[in-house]
């Protein structure tokens, strides 16, 4: 079975829930079930126009405001933040099935977190959680007093900071809110809501709602894809899931269709193309994405996809740059369309814009741009800015 590659985009950007206008409820138990609907929400300090976290969301809700996601997570705990392949905002109610995370993590870092901090962390368990015991939430501020600081970079931790983010990735402690980005950290009895502490079953039960799970939030995947969407289970856990799944007739293989003409073998649900054709056509209107938007975490099924070779620059040299380092991915109906390079300036409530860079085959026509300059207003009032301003020759042609 082939799956054309207009309809693979169709299904996927439903799944990813940017297959509908960014309108709607942006609040309360509406913005819980969008973050719900598409997994996780991954968190990044990276602030540029707002924090990833937020502009995901925006860009699915255009009344988002971040007060309701800090609601969601501080006061009505129906999220909680966690480690997927970074860390990600979680609906409360999977809490259960990283009960195996947990126990996984605190094997893997008693093995490597020796060699890559300085020692005697291990000693600052207890004490920290009787501290937290005793006095409430948190922040690494907080702690290690007396401690060597760290002067080699963003990991060279003090001990007790070490401490924090073990007990942290271990499950003893959850965390309860963020200042400033810092995190709060708090014993987990008194983050998680009751309900959701204990373990959602054995790990063959998590393995079996991890790739179900996956699998109903992507459309299609491979292997990989399955076991990278919440990276919970193993590759020989997924192998062995799709294995079985393929003799009870629960997914069948399939072909998709890449933005190229070639296909790739994956799998999905018997019912696939009839998905498919159920998803809705995406709206004809421009959206900024955050770098970090789940639709295009994986690189490389981006480019599949959609035809868009999407790289962070960070690590090039500003000569050999084709574009600025930290640059949004723009999205039109079903295409990436090009990469923006917009920044917030604050102190004088502007969001400037240094260059365009429309993809091969997107013309710049004029209906395109107003589209695009309109989406550029709403983003700049959703960073809290008054006006946009385009530098001089901000449309760019695509490099070479």
């Amino acid at each position: 079975m082939l799956i054309p590659n207009t309809l693979a985009r169709r299904l996927f950007l439903d799944r990813h829930a940017l297959g509908e206008a960014p309108s709607g409820p942006a609040s309360g138990a509406a913005l819980a079930a969008l973050i719900d609907r598409i997994g996780f929400v991954q968190v990044d300090s990276i602030n540029t126009v707002e924090r990833a976290h937020h502009m995901i969301l925006w860009a699915r809700r255009q009344s988002y405001k971040p007060e309701a996601l800090h609601r969601l997570i501080e006061k009505d705990r129906l999220l909680w933040e966690h480690w997927t392949h970074d860390a990600s905002i979680l609906p409360v109610h999977l809490h259960g099935h990283w009960h195996h995370r947990f126990a996984s993590d605190a094997v893997r870092l008693a093995k490597n977190w020796p060699k890559w901090f300085r020692p005697g962390y291990e000693a600052q368990f207890d004490t920290i959680l009787r501290r937290i015991e005793e006095e409430g939430p948190l922040t690494t501020s907080d702690v290690g007093e007396g401690e060597e600081r760290g002067k080699g970079g963003w990991w060279d931790w003090h001990p007790s900071k070490t401490a924090l983010e073990w007990l942290w990735r271990t499950g003893h402690l959850a965390i309860t809110r963020r200042e400033s980005f810092r995190k709060v950290y708090d014993l987990s009895h008194r983050v998680i809501p009751e309900p959701h502490r204990a373990p959602l079953g054995d790990r063959a039960a998590m393995v079996d709602w991890s790739c179900n799970a996956a699998l109903d939030r992507l459309g299609f995947a491979d292997v990989s894809e399955l076991r990278a969407f919440w990276h919970l289970i193993t590759p020989e856990e997924a192998k062995a899931w799709v294995a079985s799944a393929l003799q009870r007739g629960e997914v069948i293989p399939v072909e998709v269709e890449g933005a190229d003409g070639a296909p790739k073998r994956s799998l999905a649900r018997p019912d696939v193309l009839q998905a498919a054709a159920d998803a809705p056509e995406p709206p004809n209107r421009v959206r900024i994405l955050s770098p970090f938007d789940p639709a295009l975490r994986d690189r490389d099924r981006a480019e599949f996809l959609f035809g868009f070779r999407y790289r962070i620059e960070v690590f090039v040299p500003e000569p050999q740059r084709k574009y600025g380092y930290y640059v949004f991915p723009v999205l039109e109906g079903a295409r990436l369309i090009g990469r923006i390079d917009a920044k917030a300036h604050r102190d004088d409530s502007t969001l400037r814009i240094r260059a365009f860079w429309p993809e091969d085959g997107a013309a710049k026509g004029k209906g395109r741009l107003d589209r695009l300059e309109a989406e550029l207003e709403r983003l700049a009032r959703f960073a809290g800015c008054d006006r946009v301003i385009f530098s001089d020759g901000w449309q760019r042609e695509t490099p070479g």
